[in-house]
This record gives structure tokens, sequence and C-alpha cells, in this order.
């Protein structure tokens, strides 16, 4: 746990400290919800999870956003909407639309 009091400045009177670091009173308000045992922790002294991976995890899989497989898609879907070939179903119209036409090309 961190330090629970403030060190005060022996050329200060000795009442309260005319400023009070804020975050020194949360950081001990913080401590005290633990000891009291309203909170399991203090958020501010968990390590971060910055562990390797076990050995037999497999690796993250690469971002498929990143790959011109992907821009290309991406392009093509812009040009078809661009070009109307794109619709939301209705009750008119409710299938979506055919590829025969880019089937000739």
């Amino acid at each position: 746990m961190s330090e629970p009091e403030f060190h005060r400045d022996r050329r200060e009177h000795g009442g309260a400290p005319q400023r009070l670091d804020d975050d020194k009173l949360a950081e001990i308000a913080e401590d005290e919800r633990v000891d009291a045992g309203l909170d399991d922790y203090n958020p501010d002294e968990v390590p971060p999870a910055t562990d390797p991976l076990p050995p037999d995890a497999e690796a993250p899989l690469p971002d498929v956003r990143q790959g011109t497989e992907y821009r290309e898609e991406q392009a093509e879907l812009r040009r078809e909407e661009e070009a109307g070939e794109l619709w939301e179903p209705s009750p008119d119209n409710p299938f979506p639309p055919t590829r025969y036409d880019d089937s000739a090309q």
C-alpha cells in the first residue's frame, strides 16, 4: 500500500496544510476503502497485464483489414454503392441484387 499520510513541512503551522494534494488524498481514500473492505484492491496498484503468451498458446491472428484483398473489396463495395447497385431490401423488392450482369465480364 502507499504511504498513509502527508509529510508536513516544519515551516508550516501545526494545523491543516493550506494546499492539499488532490491526487494524494484520492490515493489515501482508495487505500482506506481497501482497508475497510469496501473494495477488493486499489486499481492504481495493479500491475499491467503485459505477461508474454505461454509457449503453447497460439499467436494472435493478423488483422485482415490491413491486407490488399480487404482494401480491394472495400473499393468494390464503394463502387457498387455509388453506381446504385446496392440497396436495402424493402417489401416491394425483398431480394438482394443478382450478379448475373457481372458474370459476362
